[in-house]
């Protein structure tokens, strides 16, 4: 999804309409990898079974939670930022830096899976940092800074976990 100027409302601020433009569409993507890696999380949670499953059940019902937290909040700053949300399901999958599952293998392939993604999601997050600080936009070079925090201890926990 390509977010022109054209297409962000005016509004007073320091940050520029074709920074706020560029750092929505990234925000987008950011969103669709978040949202994706919610339903992953959500689908370890429901389909991991044997001797780690209360303890992976337990543990990926917290990470599910705060990933949709996480989707509401970024959501809210692309609205805050002038533009519209990214809509779709297929949109979601296709700008995602990770990939859609459709079969798991055993508790140990879901944790190294879901591991790989929440970093995944961290370093393109990483990279858009760098977009927001460029632009002034120190709310939401926080904001994907703190997520990327969270993500990182998310990767930590689910490895430990195996």
């Amino acid at each position: 999804m390509t977010i022109q100027s054209t297409d962000i409302r005016e509004m007073k601020t320091d940050i520029k309409k074709a920074d706020r433009a560029d750092m929505a569409e990234k925000l987008g993507k950011t969103l669709a990898s978040t949202y994706m890696l919610y339903h992953k999380t959500q689908s370890v949670h429901w389909n991991v079974t044997g001797p780690l499953f209360v303890s992976v059940h337990k543990l990926t019902e917290a990470q599910y939670e705060d990933l949709a937290a996480s989707v509401d909040e970024i959501a809210e700053r692309i609205r805050a930022l002038g533009a519209e949300t990214p809509v779709g399901l297929s949109t979601y999958v296709n700008d995602s830096v990770i990939d859609d599952q459709v079969s798991w293998g055993d508790a140990k392939a879901m944790l190294n899976q879901l591991a790989g993604d929440n970093l995944a999601v961290a370093n393109q997050m990483r990279e858009f940092v760098k977009t927001a600080e460029d632009a002034d936009d120190v709310f939401t070079a926080d904001l994907l800074t703190s997520r990327i925090g969270a993500l990182e201890e998310a990767a930590w926990m689910l490895s430990a976990s195996l």
